[in-house]
């Protein structure tokens, strides 16, 4: 009888050392967020990290292994709510024009920067490799889904590049790093440009399929 007893509860510890482990990976990755937000990128180590999560920085290591590691979650995880944002406010807004467009990309894209210094911290100061890469990645998967949408709704020709579209988000990009080294909350003078010349950009390819029929 003991013995069944045993084997039908044995799957329990597995099961909590697993839920444990969960539990001090988010732990590690929000204290990170809360650093990031605080006190700015190079003050977010692993050691500093772990001491805000209450956890040895030894056992951090057992999660992530190294800062770079946490940096890119972290960063994957902030990607992943601005997909869903750019993509909602796409489809909400219906945009007609291609200042509408552009619009419909920087808004939710400033206002989430605002609301989560950390992933700006990421995003435009965090510049190692992997990260670059990872941003470069998004805005790829962005311009192509703005690029579909485009062409759908006609403002721009069938014929346009993608990499029209992909130059214009790296545009984008680069006048945002701006606006957040002017100002912390993202320059809106400077943010008021790049909406200026990504349109602007965009609509030459526009005009010339206007003169040309």
């Amino acid at each position: 009888m003991f013995e069944k007893e045993s084997t039908t509860q044995a799957p329990a510890r597995p099961a909590v050392v697993q839920r444990r482990g969960v539990e001090r990976r988010r732990a590690i990755l929000d204290s990170a967020e809360a650093l990031l937000a605080e006190r700015g990128y190079e003050a977010a180590t692993l050691k500093a990290i772990g001491e805000r999560a209450g956890i040895p920085v030894a056992s951090v290591y057992h999660y992530f292994s190294d800062r770079h590691q946490v940096d890119a979650e972290l960063l994957q995880r902030h990607m992943a709510a601005l997909d869903v944002l750019i993509g909602a406010e796409l489809e909400a807004t219906g945009p007609q024009t291609l200042s509408d467009t552009a619009d419909a990309v920087i808004n939710p894209s400033l206002a989430y920067f605002r609301r989560h210094p950390g992933c700006t911290a990421l995003w435009f100061k965090g510049r190692r490799e992997p990260l670059v890469e990872l941003v470069r990645a998004f805005d790829k998967a962005q311009a192509e889904r703005l690029w579909h949408l485009l062409v759908e709704r006609g403002l721009i020709p069938a014929d346009v590049p993608l990499l029209a579209v992909e130059l214009a988000f790296e545009i984008g990009n680069r006048l945002f790093d701006v606006a957040f080294r002017r100002s912390p909350d993202g320059d809106d003078a400077t943010v008021d440009e790049s909406r200026r010349v990504v349109t602007a950009y965009l609509e030459t390819y526009a005009s010339d399929a206007r003169r040309r029929g």
